[in-house]
């Protein structure tokens, strides 16, 4: 009998460790989704080369007097927001570069050199721009490329897009019941990066985010000092922020255009 018991115990738990292996080995998979996102190189105008990577994306408004970076959100086509930033933001190059294995760039993503690469973009533009103000923005994932960015650079501005303090505690809120902050490896911890900027911070809160549960918004915005400016947009949720002029008038005020 004791027997039977122990092997009837075995196996619920041979199961859940055999989900945690699962959701170990295939976390990259479900972090990163670039597959809707690809476009063909000669469709690009702009490229960084990365040892044998090349990142490819797009530069708009050249010539303009400061700079905005945008890091765009996970499976968002990059190129769909050409459009707005140009005419959003006049007086500024915008630069958009796509992450390894989105749009037309090369390589495959993973936190680490998705930072490495958001680092050597400002660089890069930093030559190109010696005297500018660059503002960055980044959305849904992009906020965790931004967060790192502005860590560790002189950022003038921040605006985080549906943010989280982290993505291992996004992961946490949507599998509760899996050991999320040991698993997770792709942490993007934002709310770590960000600590020692005293920078302004406009964070656009979707009070119906299915992706990113506002919570995690609350959280990164409790730790961030000083205190950001928010925007609420109660009814929005995850894929319909930044196409109302709310958003676009907000923008417009805090990147000073």
């Amino acid at each position: 009998m004791r027997r039977i018991l122990v092997a009837l115990l075995a196996v619920p738990v041979l199961a859940y460790a055999g989900i945690c292996v699962l959701m170990y080995g295939k976390q990259r998979e479900l972090v990163y989704l670039p597959q809707h996102t690809r476009v063909e190189a000669s469709q690009t105008d702009f490229e960084l080369r990365r040892g044998g990577v090349v990142l490819r994306g797009w530069t708009v408004n050249p010539g303009g007097r400061d700079v905005l970076l945008y890091f765009g959100g996970n499976a968002d086509p990059l190129h769909g927001m050409r459009e707005r930033l140009a005419a959003w933001f006049p007086r500024r190059t915008s630069y958009l570069l796509a992450y390894r294995g989105y749009g037309a760039s090369d390589g495959e993503p993973r936190q680490e050199l998705l930072f490495a690469d958001a680092l050597a973009l400002f660089d890069d533009v930093r030559r190109r721009h010696p005297d500018a103000r660059i503002a960055v923005i980044g959305r849904s994932l992009g906020s965790g490329v931004a967060s790192y960015v502005a860590g560790h650079r002189p950022v003038d501005r921040l605006v985080l897009v549906t943010p989280f303090d982290s993505l291992a505690a996004v992961a946490g809120a949507h599998y509760p019941w899996l050991p999320t902050g040991l698993l997770v490896t792709e942490r993007f911890d934002s709310a770590h990066w960000l600590r020692d900027f005293r920078g302004p911070v406009l964070v656009i809160r979707a009070g119906r985010d299915q992706v990113i549960p506002p919570a995690n918004t609350d959280r990164l915005v409790a730790a961030l000092s000083p205190a950001p400016r928010v925007l609420e947009l109660p009814e929005s949720d995850h894929d319909a922020v930044l196409s109302s002029p709310a958003e676009r008038d907000a923008l417009v005020a805090f990147l000073g255009d």
